[in-house]
Formats: structure tokens, C-alpha cells, sequence
């Protein structure tokens, strides 16, 4: 007895394959792609008494043409002989559009077992199906099954173990539909000469090859192109094809797909009962309502803005978390590591690179089992049916929306979860053209830029300027489809036909296996090259160091503004030297974290200084009886700014000096027709791998030392001060910052799902010139009227 086979999955869209497939496999699967192209590939094993089962979920498709991605997947699958029985799955309720499919495969000469699937529905419509008889009529095994409620499930893989072990049934050449006597003996012919080279066929089945090419498939013209017999089988198929195209005035493709309807008819009226109603269905009943000319937008804004506040809001505590851990992973290991340059690398390199990425996994994981349920449900049809027209002017598609809209439609998305959502789309180019597009929209990580600059020079109208970026985005990125589709994606546009599936209600089960499997490929894609990226680009920020004699004069100030501070009378009775002022310091970083009575009495004279300094910040009253005396405390604040502001400057001319710093300043010649300095260039070279860089990297190079993106008032008000800064110059860079460079994760997440780096590199191109174009044009003309300038 073999005890290992292979189950093959096949079936139309929405007819509820991938609920079988789960239902067998459970959590023994996994996805990735098929080699060399981004189509999910899913298989599990499983363990049936003493035979080991391998199922492979193929992609959903309505026949075997190999016309799309799909078809020709799931067709060479077959035909490789990888599979020892084929499953394949018909939705009961619309047995006759189904089995089109089923007769294309079991033309193929395999072994095959129809699952009648949604054999509830179908009895709830009032159909009946004898699939005794229709097991007889197509001479294959039928098992009813309800896949939802795993009904029938382990009669059909005991149906499919059987099927395989059973010996091949021997063919006399004839096949399952008999075409009629004309296309019958051309048939015969084309088979005649193939058999002259059957040992170059690659084990395909002579009748089902002389099918196909006698319906004109040009990839098994191809193959045969390469057999000896090659010329002598192409000239039959030629004279076949022109022959039956004079006798029908059709071609011999439409001949076939007509008798192989005329077959499927024939059997339907023979083992299906329907009887006659005019009841309207429930799915179409919730139709006239949820794709009404009227309504319909206005719901679908509702559900993509649930979409939105369930992702993102949904998410929000598991994000802090997995931030809060990242954090105190830092601390801790900075605490107990050294070198300094060793901390920093782990710290600021691998650390925050890593936890960069794996911050968005809650997000990701939300946003999947969103996009799962209202795919499951039925509903992502209708969004795609509903704004199709609308997009397919701008070289987009219907399919196209969610995936923006998860994007940062809504100010606050994601790119990456984004570009994932693309794999709903089945048109290549239109899929390809959304994956390109979808960086333009405005990311949860351009947010913290955005309230910055709008708080430093638009305060009065922060929600109006924000409206404004998101429709600015749409925009763009409206305009840059348009623009893709016409150039480098140009060609006609593939039509857009859609099967409106029933409404259903989803599995947990299948929800959560949908949610996982898509999470995971983001963790493990994702979470690899971006900490060597990181690394680099720590690198980059970090050396060369700042040589000995550009240093020096900075420790020299702060020997100096150290020394004045210890000669100010009362400090003495505190400080008695430098040490003292460096335990002070770490003094104060528990200051708040400990029991106050314990540190009062370690360290009397340094808690009631840190809690003087703590009221001033605050603003509360100092209490008279233990505070030191005012002179100390004003003398301790003014030296902690003169250190910090010497520390600062430090801190920017080390960053001036290392290759991104020097890189900023070379792009000064590029940079300065939109008013950017070399601070603002090395700002967006950090926001290369996270947008959210840009504020601290900013702060770094304002000399305001490393800040945190929530905590940056301070720079926006010296961003105020600074000469060259206006209103003008901000929205510019507004402009350019929400148009530039696709994060690194999101060019990593782009290779993974269009399967080359041609298309992230043209990504990084194209964004960077256009937003180099938009902001030159909107400071030009802005310069040119004298708006914003003052």
C-alpha cells in the first residue's frame, strides 16, 4: 500500500476550496508562492491511519486555458503529474457553471472526485442533485459536502486515498465527451501524428493534447514545437483548425466550449431537479440595498472607515506593547553592554531595526483578519464592482481600494499591509500599477512629520491642513497611476468581470487560519533583509567619527561651563567635584522610579535638588524648609542648558561629519531650489528606512540632541526661529515627504510580491522625482506670489 499520496484542489472561485482545504489540513499548512511568481501557494499534510496526505490548495480558477496566472498554474500542476487524485470542489447551487471546470480536468485523463460543496445552499434553493447519477453519467466518484460545517469532509479524503490507490482504467482513445463526427476525426488525425513522437509528450494524455491544439493553446504549441515530429503535427492542427472553421463558420475553440456546455446540460437535466420559484435569494435581496446607486458609496465609506478605526485602533494597544518591549529591551541592553559603539550597534542598529518591523505585526495581523472577513463574507466584491468605474479612469482597478485605503486612505495606514492587500487582485497589471501607487498615501509613519511642521507653522488650522494631505495624496496618487498605466504599464486594460459570490457567514476558524498564514509571511519576509538594511544605514549616521581635533574644542567648553559651575558659591556644599555632578545624573534617572524615602536618606542633598528641579519644571511650589537655596537651583539649570546646547552642537557636527551627513551636504546643490539645507537633506536620508526618523534626525541636527517623535514641541519652536523656515518651506516639505522614497520595509514587502527588484527600484525612482517635481513647482510658484513667505 503506498503510504504517502498528493491531493490536488481545484474549483472556481467561491466555491469554497479553500474551506476544504482548511478543513483537512487545520493547522498543519503553511503559504508562500509558487516558484517565481506571487500567487499564494498553500499545502498541509496530514496523517489519515497509515497514509500520510498532502493537499495542495490551487489557485481558484474558472478552466484550464491558460489564459491567466492562475489557469496556468494550477493546469501545469496537473499535467506535471505531481498530484495522484484531483479534488475538485463545485459549489452545488451553480452545478452547471462549475462543472465546466470539472469536465476540463477529467479531459485531462487524471483521477479525479467532485465534491458537490454548499449542498445546504443548494437545498435551501430547492435544488436536488442525484449525485449517484451524476457520478455515473461523468464516471467519477461524487461526494456531497458541507465544508463549513465540515460535513462530508473525511468521506471525501477517504473518497480521494481510495480513488488513488485504484489501478489506472486502461483507454481505448475515446473520451468522456464525444465532439461529433467532423471534429472527431480531426481529432483523430492530430493524434495520429503525435503518436509518431508520444515518447516527447511527456506522459500527456494524446486525446486531451490533440484538444487543446486543436483549440489553438499556444503553450502547448509551443511544447510540441520541441518534439520530432513538431512540423508534421502543426501543419495537421492547422489544416483540423481551418477545416472545421469552414464547415461551422466558427472557430474550433467555440465549437468545443459549445459541445463541452452542450455535455454538461445534457448530464444537469439528468441528475438535477430545481424546482420552479421566483423567490429572490437572500444575497441579492442585500444586494438592491448594498450596491444601490445611492446607498451603496455611502456604505462602503462606513465599512472601509470600520476597516480603518478596527485596524488601526484595534491595534493600537498591542503596538504599544510590542514599542514598550522594544524600549526596555534597549535599556537593558544598553545598561549591560560595552563598548559604547558595540551598545549602539545592537541598540540602534539591530534593535530598533527589528523592532521597527515586528512593531507592525498587531497592525498586520488586524488588518488581515479584516480583510479576510470581508472577503469571506462576500463583501469585497461589491467594494471592487462599486468603485471600478471611478478608478478604471485612472488606470486603477476596483480591487484597488481596500489596499489604499488600508495604505493610508485615512490618514494613519501602512504601506506594507497595503501592498499585502494587493493579493486580492487577480489582473497583473492593475495589481502591479495598485503595488506602486499605494506608497503615495499618507502612513501612520509620516504622521509624526506631519503634526510637527503643522504645529511649528499651521496651528491655527491643524484638521483643515490635514484634510489637505489627504486629498493632496489621492490626488497623487490618482494622477500617478494614470501616468503608469500610460507609460510603463501601458497596454489595454484587462476586463474587469467579477462573480458576485452569496453572502456567507465566516468561520472563526477559517478567519483565523487566513490571519496567520498572511502575518506570518510579513514576519518572515519582512523581519530578515531590514536588519542588515538597518545596520547599514547605522552605519552610515554613525562614522567616521568626529576627529580629535574638531572634538576637542567641544570638551574643552564643557571643562569650561563645568568648572564655573562648581566655583558658583552654595554649589560647593553639593558638588564637590565632577563625580559628584555625574552621580548627581544617574541620581536623577531613578528619581521618580524608587521609594522616596529611600532616596532621601541615601542621598539628602541630591533629592532635594532633583525635587526643586522637578517642581520648577512642573510648576508647583518648592517646599521652603528642605529646598536648596534659589541660587543653586537657577545656577544647575543654566548649567545644564549650556552643557546640553555644547552637547547638541556635539552631536550635529559628529552627524555633519559622517557619510549621511556629508552626503546631506553634497545634496545642497539638488536641494536648494526648495530651500532645504544639508540638516533637512540628512533628515530625509535617515527617513529613508522609517519616516518617523526624520523628527529625531531633524532634532540631532538642530542641535537639539536625539528626541522623541511625541515629544518634539521644542523643536518645532526652534524650527520657528531658524532663518530660511517659513510657512512655505514647510508645506513644501510636507509635500516632499509624503511623496519621497518608499520605506525600506515597504521596498522589501514590493520585491516579495511582484518577485523582482525592478519594480521597488522604479518605485524609489519615480517617487523621488515626483516629489522633487511637486515641491520645486509648489515653492516655485509660492516664491513667485509671496505666499507663505513671511
Amino acid at each position: 500500500m503506498k503510504k504517502a499520496i498528493t491531493l490536488a484542489l481545484v474549483g472556481n472561485p467561491n466555491s469554497g476550496k479553500t474551506t476544504i482545504f482548511n478543513a483537512i489540513t487545520g493547522a498543519r499548512q503553511h503559504v508562500g508562492n509558487w516558484p517565481g511568481v506571487t500567487v499564494e501557494k498553500k499545502e498541509g499534510t496530514v496523517r489519515i491511519a497509515d497514509t500520510e496526505v498532502h493537499v495542495v490548495d490551487l489557485p481558484g480558477t474558472y478552466s484550464l486555458t491558460a489564459l491567466s496566472l492562475e489557469e496556468i498554474i494550477a493546469r501545469n500542476f496537473i499535467l506535471e503529474g505531481h498530484a495522484d487524485v484531483v479534488i475538485d470542489v463545485i459549489d452545488a447551487s451553480n452545478i452547471e457553471r462549475n462543472l465546466y471546470l470539472a469536465l476540463q480536468v477529467m479531459e485531462m485523463g487524471v483521477k479525479v472526485v467532485l465534491a458537490l460543496n454548499m449542498i445546504d445552499v443548494a437545498q435551501g434553493r430547492r435544488i436536488q442533485i442525484d449525485k449517484d447519477r451524476l457520478s455515473q453519467l461523468l464516471g467519477v466518484p461524487v461526494v456531497a459536502t458541507n465544508a463549513k460545517k465540515e460535513i462530508g469532509v473525511e468521506e471525501l479524503v477517504e473518497t480521494a486515498i481510495a480513488r488513488a490507490l485504484e489501478a489506472p482504467a486502461p483507454s481505448d482513445g475515446r473520451g468522456l465527451i464525444q465532439y461529433g463526427n467532423e471534429v472527431e476525426e480531426e481529432l483523430g488525425k492530430i493524434q495520429e501524428k503525435l503518436s509518431a513522437s508520444a515518447e516527447d509528450q511527456g506522459g500527456l494524455a494524446t486525446r486531451w493534447l490533440a484538444v487543446k491544439l486543436l483549440e489553438g493553446d499556444s503553450e502547448l504549441m509551443a511544447r510540441v514545437q520541441e518534439t520530432s515530429a513538431s512540423e508534421a503535427v502543426l501543419v495537421q492542427v492547422e489544416k483540423s483548425r481551418g477545416h472545421l472553421t469552414g464547415i461551422f463558420a466558427d472557430t474550433p475553440e467555440l465549437i468545443l466550449t459549445d459541445m463541452r456546455y452542450g455535455f454538461i446540460s445534457g448530464a444537469v437535466k439528468q441528475a438535477v431537479r430545481e424546482e420552479a420559484t421566483d423567490r429572490v435569494y437572500l444575497s441579492e435581496k442585500i444586494d438592491k440595498v448594498l450596491t444601490n446607486r445611492l446607498l451603496g458609496p455611502v456604505i462602503l465609506l462606513a465599512v472601509l472607515y470600520g476597516v480603518y478605526v478596527f485596524t488601526f485602533q484595534g491595534s493600537t494597544p498591542l503596538v504599544g506593547w510590542f514599542e514598550a518591549f522594544f524600549k526596555w529591551l534597549g535599556k537593558v541592553v544598553a545598561a549591560n553592554t560595552s563598548p559604547e559603539l558595540l551598545q549602539s550597534l545592537i541598540v540602534s542598529g539591530v534593535i530598533d531595526g527589528v523592532g521597527g518591523v515586528l512593531g507592525f505585526v498587531p497592525l498586520i495581523a488586524f488588518m488581515f483578519l479584516a480583510i479576510a472577513f470581508l472577503e469571506d463574507t462576500g463583501y469585497m466584491a461589491r467594494i471592487a464592482f462599486m468603485v471600478d468605474r471611478v478608478l478604471r479612469g485612472f488606470g486603477l482597478h476596483g480591487a484597488s481600494m481596500l489596499a489604499l485605503v488600508v495604505a493610508g486612505g485615512v490618514a494613519g495606514g501602512c504601506a506594507v499591509p497595503g501592498i499585502m492587500a494587493t493579493r486580492t487582485m487577480r489582473e497583473p497589471k492593475e495589481r502591479l500599477v495598485t503595488i506602486l501607487v499605494t506608497p503615495l498615501m499618507n502612513c501612520g509613519a509620516k504622521l509624526p512629520v506631519y503634526a510637527l511642521l503643522i504645529a511649528a507653522f499651521f496651528p491655527g488650522n491643524k484638521a483643515g491642513m490635514m484634510l489637505l494631505l489627504t486629498l493632496v495624496s489621492w490626488l497623487m496618487v490618482l494622477t500617478a497611476g494614470r501616468a503608469i498605466r500610460s507609460t510603463v504599464l501601458s497596454g489595454p486594460s484587462a476586463p474587469f468581470v467579477l462573480e458576485l459570490p452569496p453572502y456567507r457567514i465566516p468561520t472563526l476558524k477559517g478567519l483565523l487560519i487566513h490571519c496567520w498564514d498572511r502575518t506570518w509571511m510579513y514576519i518572515r519576509k519582512a523581519g530578515t533583509i531590514i536588519l542588515a538594511v538597518s545596520v547599514v544605514l547605522w552605519a552610515m549616521m554613525k562614522f567616521p567619527a568626529l576627529p580629535p581635533d574638531k572634538a576637542q574644542p567641544f570638551d574643552d567648553r564643557l571643562q569650561q561651563v563645568t568648572a564655573e559651575f562648581l566655583a558658583t558659591p552654595s554649589v560647593g556644599d553639593i558638588f564637590k567635584s565632577e563625580a559628584d555632578l555625574a552621580a548627581f545624573e544617574e541620581f536623577r534617572k531613578t528619581f521618580g522610579e524608587r521609594g522616596e524615602g529611600e532616596l532621601k536618606v541615601r542621598h539628602p542633598q541630591f533629592y532635594n535638588l532633583a525635587r526643586a528641579l522637578a517642581a520648577d519644571k512642573s510648576g508647583t511650589t518648592r517646599p521652603q524648609t528642605t529646598s536648596p537655596p534659589t541660587g543653586v537651583v537657577l545656577a544647575y539649570k543654566s548649567f545644564s542648558e549650556k552643557r546640553q546646547a555644547i552637547k547638541s552642537e556635539q552631536q550635529a557636527e559628529e552627524l555633519r561629519n559622517t557619510i549621511g551627513g556629508r552626503l546631506g551636504v553634497a545634496l545642497e546643490r539638488i536641494t536648494k531650489p526648495l530651500n532645504f539645507d544639508w540638516r533637512t537633506n540628512v533628515a530625509l536620508i535617515g527617513g529613508l528606512p522609517a519616516k518617523e526618523v526624520i523628527v529625531s534626525t531633524l532634532g540631532t541636527a538642530y542641535s537639539l540632541g536625539e528626541l522623541d517623535p511625541q515629544e518634539a514641541g521644542t523643536l518645532a519652536d526652534q524650527l520657528k526661529k531658524e532663518p530660511g523656515w517659513n510657512r512655505l518651506t514647510a508645506f513644501t516639505l510636507l509635500l516632499f515627504v509624503m511623496l519621497y522614497a518608499p520605506c525600506t520595509v515597504t521596498l522589501v514587502v514590493m520585491r516579495r510580491e511582484t518577485g523582482s527588484w525592478k519594480w521597488p527600484v522604479f518605485a524609489m525612482a519615480y517617487t523621488l522625482v515626483l516629489a522633487y517635481a511637486a515641491a520645486l513647482v509648489v515653492y516655485s510658484v509660492g516664491s513667485f506670489l509671496g505666499i507663505g513667505v513671511s
